[in-house]
Parts: structure tokens; sequence; C-alpha cells
């Protein structure tokens, strides 16, 4: 079992000790050209969990390689980019400038950001056109809002995705208490934090059973037994979002609990012999 970040909840540079609690660090959102992202307010506190609209706001692959990369790499830990794009070509064509790079163990490829507008291929086109594109391993970001997200876990691993992400946050909407108008500049924003474990512990149940295909589950994962419960319905891998923004030791503490309270007889063979 290896614990990561959800991508976008951590800024390795500005908290590279919370980075180095990792086993393996996911980078924010990369897209073709920069982006502004979506106007203020973007995050929003709610009694469960949080709001954000980001809108994948972020420098640009050019930056991203010329800036980011060598410095994310100087911190020694194996690194995961997170590809988003448009349509199938752009993230085509991202996975194919970074399929070069040494320092990149991995890509995970956004699928399913509630912030921006979607590519109008299917998500199996997308992982196709990315397979072509780069030798690295693929990781798809599914989205808990699919209709039938084991058939989309079907499509993606035929198109050659080597694992999942389950899953990216959920479409949700906060009101100003005063106004009674929505919090959030775009007024729907993704939904995270402890509200959304259920949700999360359905898809990975569900594509655990549908495909044989790694899975890092994340969603809601606030304490030991929060991760423990994802491995107990397939997941092999966690990662922490919501968390890490109000507890920077959440990694340690976490992977503290897991060792801990996680037994066999809770867990099955092989997942135990996992952690």
């Amino acid at each position: 079992m290896r614990l990561l970040n959800a991508s976008g909840c951590l800024d390795a540079l500005t908290a590279p000790e919370v980075a180095l609690a990792l086993d393996a660090f996911v980078t924010k959102t990369v897209t073709p050209l920069p982006r502004d992202g979506n106007p203020p307010v973007r995050i929003a506190e709610t009694e469960h969990g949080m709001l954000n609209s980001i809108g994948l706001a972020n420098p640009g692959l050019d930056r991203f390689l010329g800036e980011s990369l060598p410095r994310l790499a100087g911190l020694g830990l194996p690194l995961w980019v997170s590809v988003g794009g448009f349509d199938a070509g752009q993230y085509a064509a991202s996975c194919a400038r970074l399929d070069d790079r040494p320092e990149i163990e991995a890509l995970e490829l956004n699928l399913s950001c509630p912030n921006v507008e979607e590519a109008p291929e299917s998500a199996a086109e997308i992982v196709a056109a990315c397979r072509t594109a780069t030798s690295k391993p693929l990781w798809a970001k599914l989205s808990p809002a699919l209709p039938r997200v084991p058939d989309v876990a079907r499509a993606v691993a035929a198109a050659g995705a080597d694992g999942l992400s389950l899953v990216n946050t959920i479409r949700g909407l906060a009101l100003d208490p005063r106004t009674l108008r929505p919090v959030l500049g775009t007024a729907g924003g993704g939904y995270s934090g402890p509200a959304l474990k259920p949700i999360a512990l359905a898809a990975v149940h569900a594509c655990a059973q549908a495909v044989d295909l790694p899975i890092v589950g994340m969603g809601g994962v606030m304490t030991g037994d929060d991760a423990r419960d994802l491995l107990a319905v397939g997941a092999t891998h966690i990662a922490l979002g919501t968390v890490l923004f109000r507890d920077p030791f959440a990694p340690r503490r976490i992977r503290a609990e897991l060792a801990a309270e996680s037994r066999p007889d809770t867990l099955t063979l092989d997942q135990a012999s996992r952690v």
C-alpha cells in the first residue's frame, strides 16, 4: 500500500515536509496552455466537507517542464503528473511531451474535473489516445457521478489504462446564509471531505469487482479507519485530499493509525499483506 496525495490538495514545493511523508507525490493538473482558473470565490467550507471551484488554474505545460518539474524532482519523491485537457488530442500531446522525462513515474489522467467543460470524447477514447503517446503507466481518474462507473472502468481498462484513481469530487453547492446566494463564484463546485467517503467506497467496491486493475482509493479519508475501509473494498493505494488542508501531519498520523488498527480479520489476506 502506498500513500499519496489527491491532485491539487498539496503544494509539495510550499510544504515539502508534508510531501516527504508520502510515498509518491501527485502534481496539480497540468494543461497544455496556462489557465487562470475560475473567478473567486474558489473555496468554501461546508458542514461536512469543502467545495472548490479552482478551474484547473496552472502555469501550463511549458512552465511546468521548465520550472516546476526540476524543483519537484529535487525532493527525491516518485512523481505522478496529473494531466488535463479539453479534447483527446490535448491529453495525448501532453503525455507525449512527458513521456521521456525520467523524473516522472506515472501519469494520472484527470477525466472528471467538475469545474471545467468536459472533453467531447469518452474517457476510453482519451485513454486510448494517451496510450499511443506514452509508455508510462496511465491512471484514469474517474468521477463518482458517472451513471455506470464499473462500465467506464472496463472501457478505460480495455483502452490501456494501468490503474484507476477513485474518486474525484462530486458536484455540490453552498449558499451564503446572509444573502442566500451561492458562495462560490461559479455557483457549483467540487465537493470533497468526510461526506464523500460512502460514495468513494461504493465506486471502489464496484470497480474492483469489474476490473483487475490497481486502484488508488480516495474520498473522505480523515483517519486510518477510513483508509482501512477503502482497502477492504478493493483499493490498492490510498490518497489524501481535504484532510491535508487542515492537518499537515495527516500522512504520518494516518499511516500510524492504519498500521496499528488494521488486522487480518478486518482485511482480506492479500490486502493485509500490503499494509
